[in-house]
């Protein structure tokens, strides 16, 4: 089937792109600008949010990033990215999968904002906090190398493509366990090609002085 994948080198599209090079297959890439042609009926027709990354495999249309590299995970399982249905190790796969798209997502986008959550109101959000989630992450990661004990997965694109965007732009607090965690997820080869060919396409759509 074809596969076809929609983004901006400035968007969360840059986490598809890392999920795609892993698996390895053939894709075509549509470049969409923000307020033009991501706004565009052709396009609204495929996410009617207006909004990047999203791809169409076959007549199958999957938008949500965290939906996007669980869908290819399974879409291509020979890839090796995901515990079978039946294997004891999806739970703690699926946990960490949503943990990202919810709490970390979250805190993310109220850091970006500029909100700090009111004393007493914790249990009103999903992320509780900034503070909270970052705790959680760093309790978890400390002295693991992947998310699975078992190797490398879509949850490792996943959590540490917005791990990494996190402690870059200081969305969530620094932990000890982050450094050592994104400098072995973040020097994958696939995402070190897919970074480059992102970044290349970034340059080219600068004006030239």
């Amino acid at each position: 089937m074809s596969l076809t994948f929609y983004t901006h080198p400035m968007s969360r599209g840059r986490m598809v792109r890392w999920m795609l090079e892993e698996v390895g297959t053939a894709y075509e890439t549509v470049l969409l600008d923000y307020g033009t042609t991501m706004k565009s009926a052709e396009y609204l027709a495929v996410n009617p949010m207006g909004k990047v990354p999203a791809i169409k495999h076959g007549d199958t249309v999957i938008t949500e990033t965290a939906a996007v590299i669980a869908y290819l995970a399974d879409a291509f399982p020979e890839a090796g990215l995901a515990p079978a249905p039946s294997d004891p190790k999806r739970g703690e796969y699926l946990r960490w999968m949503f943990y990202t798209a919810g709490p970390v997502e979250q805190a993310m986008g109220l850091s970006g904002l500029g909100i700090e959550v009111p004393h007493g109101k914790n249990g009103m959000l999903g992320c509780g906090n900034q503070t909270m989630v970052a705790d959680t992450l760093d309790g978890f990661l400390s002295g693991r190398q992947f998310v699975l004990d078992t190797g490398f997965s879509a949850a490792d694109v996943y959590l540490g493509s917005a791990l990494g965007f996190a402690t870059r732009f200081g969305s969530l607090p620094m932990r000890p366990s982050f450094g050592p965690y994104l400098a072995g997820v973040m020097a994958r080869p696939a995402n070190v090609k897919a970074m480059g060919i992102d970044d290349a396409l970034l340059a080219a759509a600068k004006p030239r002085a």
